[in-house]
């Protein structure tokens, strides 16, 4: 059975969300799965490992409070860019004074460009750095990549905008995302949208082929972005992008909430951790980073995630005991965990079978319940990964994600809501036909899942219960939803009824609501 999030359009979900491809995120489609049946409208909805905002942008899109945390200061703009955006007619004027600047500066920088081309990498002529930031030559890479005119229009707006200021970062967050790919949107055509071609590569494809770059015009360009990303309205509440450690969690969240009077606990938290030894986010993104002033090197040292299996479950142990503190007692944790199963070629050892690992070794120590564990099938042809060699789309065939809850109310409650219809509806127009054929027996596509008593179970035959509709849909009977089975399952909006082992109120700490909402 696939789950429903497959049967909508690639790019479901709020404009905002392709501002900039990211390696490694889920779709909008399936964090809306989590937030439409375990949140409601006020509550806060957390991703400490937040990329590029899927979940935290979706979720401020529904009247949640989005919270997003990473450690790479690019995932956080990208983040911060969609939770807390300018409005459409402020960042087109913003857009506006910065081209009529470039007309009146236009030539200088024609002439810095010229120069710094001509002698590129270290020795070579300076150029200014982001926001006004320290001087530095321009890499011989860069120079590759772009136009004359390109590239002296990019130090032009890379000079002039500032990353601290809520418009100018929600610009630099959209050029991110037109900076290199494959059609005549993009500002450079020598690499794929989806991440940045190694160095070397650049130089010897260019030296292979004689790639020459054509013109393209950087204020034309993002104003066709921008018009794009703003098609739809503002997201309707602000969220908070938090620039961290996810093992932190509970101290950041909830400073940021009570500085804002928010309720100073999420509900729900919905996360992809970083895959075990495969993405290098600084690496896959100098070029983006070199725009932005940001150190590849710095990025991929601080974030540190090319753990051995040992160190990466300890790592997310370290996560979700931190979380602890984070969360309300009834809260829902979905992880979205991939099976990694080729590292540069390399089979890993462990890399399958992961989630389980993670809940036996990491989850179930720091006290959590398991509600279950649903099988991802990922389509190869889909993926970023499909054009590094070896890995060829296989690095990750299968997302496993793992349903937790920090106590029994919790569990009780993502099982029952695990049923629960969900919209598909959205502004862009009515989700694609969920009609689908129906699977074999023992097709590689059916799911498994774990139960609480740690056994892996085939999903059986539920006739009452769509499987559009399922996430975790075999034991949505194994809880009493706080009402008679009769008149069908706990709506999002409602809660299981609580029972002796759920501890008294004093030690609970419920969701409030009441979020900002934008007029």
């Amino acid at each position: 059975m696939a789950p429903e999030w497959k049967d909508q359009q690639r790019l479901w979900g709020h404009s905002f969300h392709p501002m900039c491809s990211y390696l490694a995120m889920f779709p909008a489609a399936l964090a809306h799965a989590f937030i439409a049946r375990y949140s409601r409208p006020g509550d806060v909805v957390l991703d400490p490992f937040s990329g590029r905002g899927t979940a935290p942008l979706q979720a401020c899109a529904e009247r949640r409070v989005g919270v997003g945390i990473d450690l790479n200061p690019f995932a956080h703009l990208l983040t911060a860019a969609k939770v807390d955006p300018p409005g459409r007619s402020e960042a087109l004027a913003r857009l506006e004074r910065l081209r009529i600047d470039w007309s009146l500066e236009g030539s200088r920088w024609l002439d810095l460009a010229g120069d710094a081309m001509s002698r590129p990498g270290p020795g070579g002529v300076a150029v200014p750095g982001t926001g006004g930031s320290s001087d530095a030559p321009l890499p011989a890479e860069v120079a590759l990549c772009f136009h004359p005119r390109t590239l002296a229009q990019l130090l032009f707006v890379r000079r002039a905008l500032r990353l601290d200021d809520r418009v100018d970062r929600f610009l630099a967050a959209a050029l991110t995302g037109i900076l290199h790919g494959k059609s005549a949107s993009y500002l450079s055509q020598i690499m794929p949208n989806s991440f940045s071609m190694a160095p070397r590569y650049v130089r010897d494809f260019v030296k292979r082929t004689g790639f020459v770059p054509r013109e393209r015009d950087v204020f034309a360009c993002l104003e066709t972005k921008l018009r794009r990303l703003y098609r739809q309205p503002l997201p309707e509440t602000q969220g908070i992008a938090i620039l961290g450690d996810a093992r932190d969690s509970a101290r950041l969240v909830r400073a940021e909430l009570r500085a804002r009077a928010l309720p100073d606990r999420a509900r729900l938290v919905v996360t992809s951790p970083p895959y075990l030894r495969v993405v290098k986010y600084g690496y896959y993104n100098w070029l983006r980073l070199w725009f932005l002033g940001m150190d590849p090197e710095a990025i991929d040292r601080a974030l540190d995630d090319a753990h051995q299996l040992d160190g990466y479950v300890q790592f997310l142990r370290d996560v979700l005991r931190g979380l602890r503190d984070a969360v309300t007692d009834d809260a829902v944790v979905a992880l979205v965990i991939g099976d990694v199963e080729l590292d540069r070629g390399h089979r890993i050892k462990g890399g399958v079978g992961l989630a389980e690992r993670v809940w036996e070794q990491a989850a179930a120590p720091e006290g959590y319940r398991l509600a279950g564990v649903a099988m991802d099938d990922i389509l190869a042809g889909r993926k970023m990964t499909k054009l590094w060699g070896l890995e060829a789309g296989r690095a990750t065939k299968t997302d496993r994600l793992l349903v937790l809850a920090p106590t029994e109310l919790g569990r009780r409650r993502a099982l029952a809501s695990a049923v629960t219809p969900v919209d598909w509806t959205w502004p862009r127009g009515p989700a694609k036909s969920q009609t689908r054929q129906p699977r074999a027996p023992g097709s590689a596509a059916s799911r498994r899942v774990w139960t609480a008593a740690g056994r892996a179970l085939p999903v059986p035959d539920v006739p009452d219960v769509p499987e559009a509709m399922a996430i975790l849909a075999p034991y949505a009977r194994d809880v009493s939803p706080g009402r008679p089975r009769r008149d069908g399952p706990a709506r999002a909006d409602e809660e299981p009824r609580s029972r002796a082992d759920d501890g008294s109120a004093a030690e609970l700490h419920p969701a409030a609501a009441g979020p900002p909402v934008r007029p």
